[in-house]
């Protein structure tokens, strides 16, 4: 009994470096006893303002700093904001990664691109096994969600048993598979569960989450009142049911299938090689073999559900995709929903499919992957945690989920509202925020990994809005005097040609604030280019009321 007194005063440290206050960036790690396990290791996409940002990976400074207690990183299913991050990551934190069969099968496509694949020790876990790993027993628990394999995991620590959901709802008719453990669930709760940490994707929502089995009526009705039309589908690559889906209905409709966009292609052979996506004999065609079959005979799914400039079908919406041309009559399917941000993109799509006389179909085209207000509620019934950390969403989603841990009988003072990089100290006796790491946000743009900050997005942002004015001028090396220019350039501001008076006014106002400075005798350059911006900056503000890039280049003349 002193043993396990001893055990139950142990404390563990929660941390979510991603994840909390928007949607994606999932990662959070686990410490006690100086052993630390990682779970999830997710991107987010860029948003809006981000102009020119690939992905955005979370800051895993303190991983780096701690490698040593770090003894391996659990996914609890295979989106990109659960996966994404993995290949920056592992190149400085070489640890192992334990996933189910589909999700690593999805990893390795990763790794493989980022030759990882022979330096990354993976393990493939089955639903109900555990892994032990130093004083952490990790136990997969099956649940349902928009991609198949995903899991729960039960994290058995000295301080008391910890449950992260990942991403799930509760599908009571599942499509293919089994539905989710729900009796596993409950006998962690019988045993004592110290923490439950739940999706809040969905905590807004009231009611259930609707079964796929929707969908697939629904799918059944379109292709059979269309059978005179192309019909296009657009959907996330990673919805292993929902592509099974397209490619059952095309057959029973005989029709042939062609597969669009590089991550759908991945996506597709992976599920299929490891037995998650059955597809008959001659269903799939290539793209060029299209020409061979008529409308009523052909499926199209392809990746750009979320109005991405460069997947498949926003390429054939702007007509610049190599071998596909949007026809009049042609049926867009929509099967998904917009990612929070990515509403204009979506909807700027749609339009130019429109323009071209397609039709778009979106309505119970998708069902979420997310739990809704009563499945929430029937975990914690069945997992009766002694805390509660609502995980995976903006602040309004763990907000609302805050809410209803709260009408499930959880005390106010042991729900937590975190923010990434807040260390979360947890123990049978108490729970308190001891201390914060960091945890931003890092910019990946095309090869360059954090080397974009928020001060280069905030030039990209004036450049896109506002322009650019570059001041040339020549000084004497000697004497400072002005020997040459002020020259103009002017791009994305106003058109030169048409603007001679303004760009009369601008090349007169610095070459009298450089006039100022040298009568003062500042030589420094660096003070007298900031002159000139700042009387540039309040000139063009009042005249025009813009306030484009201003960048002043002085050139050291000799004579």
């Amino acid at each position: 009994m002193k043993e396990l007194k001893q055990a139950n005063e142990k404390k563990v440290k929660l941390i979510p470096l991603g994840g909390l206050g928007k949607i994606g960036m999932n990662i959070t790690a686990f410490e006690c006893d100086n052993q630390i396990i990682v779970v999830d290791c997710g991107i987010s996409f860029p948003e809006e303002g981000m102009l020119g940002i690939d992905l955005v990976i979370p800051d895993v400074t303190f991983l780096i700093e701690n490698k040593d207690k770090v003894k391996g990183i659990f996914i609890t299913h295979g989106h990109e904001d659960h996966i994404g991050a993995l290949p920056y990551v592992l190149k400085d934190l070489n640890v192992p990664v334990y996933a189910t069969k589909l999700t690593l099968g999805l990893i390795d496509l990763k790794l493989k691109e980022h030759n990882l694949i022979h330096s990354t020790k993976r393990k493939v876990v089955k639903h109900g096994q555990s892994i032990n790993l130093g004083i952490f027993r990790v136990e997969f628990i099956k649940t349902n969600h928009s991609i198949a394999d995903a899991s729960a995991l039960a994290i058995f620590s000295p301080a008391g048993i910890i449950v992260h959901t990942g991403d799930f709802k509760i599908d009571y008719t599942p499509l293919f598979g089994d539905t989710i453990n729900l009796q596993r669930f409950a006998e962690l709760g019988k045993k004592g569960v110290l923490a439950l940490l739940c999706d809040s994707t969905n905590a807004q929502r009231p009611g259930f989450t609707i079964s796929e089995k929707l969908v697939a009526k629904t799918f059944r009705n379109i292709f059979s009142e269309n059978k005179k039309n192309r019909i296009i589908v657009a959907t996330f690559a990673s919805n292993i049911d929902r592509v099974q889906q397209i490619i059952y209905t095309a057959y029973e409709f005989n029709r042939k299938v062609v597969i669009q966009g590089r991550s759908m292609v991945n996506v597709i052979q992976v599920a299929s090689e490891l037995g998650y996506l059955t597809i008959p004999d001659q269903t799939i065609i290539d793209v060029d073999q299209m020409k061979s079959y008529t409308d009523e005979q052909l499926v199209i799914i392809t990746t750009g559900s979320q109005g991405e400039s460069m997947a498949g079908l926003s390429r054939m919406a702007d007509s610049t995709h190599r071998t596909i041309s949007i026809k009049p009559g042609d049926q867009i399917i929509f099967s998904s929903t917009p990612i929070p941000g990515n509403e204009k993109a979506v909807s700027r799509v749609i339009n130019e499919l429109a323009m071209k006389g397609a039709e778009v179909i979106y309505q119970d085209t998708h069902v979420s992957g997310h739990a809704c207000e009563e499945e929430i509620k029937l975990i914690y019934a069945l997992v009766r945690p002694q805390y509660a950390i609502p995980l995976h969403g903006e602040f309004k989603h763990l907000k609302a989920q805050q809410n209803l841990a709260q009408a499930m009988g959880i005390e106010s003072k042991n729900i937590f509202l975190l923010q990434s990089g807040n260390v979360l100290e947890l123990s049978e006796k108490e729970a308190n925020i001891a201390g914060q790491v960091k945890a931003r946000e890092i910019y990946v743009d095309g090869l360059g990994i954090g080397d974009v900050g928020n001060i280069v997005i905030k030039d990209r942002q004036i450049l896109a809005e506002n322009g650019l004015i570059i001041i040339i001028i020549g000084l004497q090396k000697t004497t400072n005097q002005i020997l040459s220019g002020p020259d103009i350039i002017s791009r994305g501001f106003v058109y030169v040609r048409e603007a001679d008076e303004l760009m009369g006014k601008i090349k007169q106002l610095a070459f009298k604030s450089v006039d100022r400075c040298l009568s003062k005798n500042i030589s420094d350059w660096g003070k007298i280019k900031t002159a000139i911006k700042e009387d540039l900056n309040d000139f063009l503000w009042k005249e025009m009321k813009r306030a484009p890039l201003i960048l002043p280049i002085i050139i050291e003349i000799d004579s």
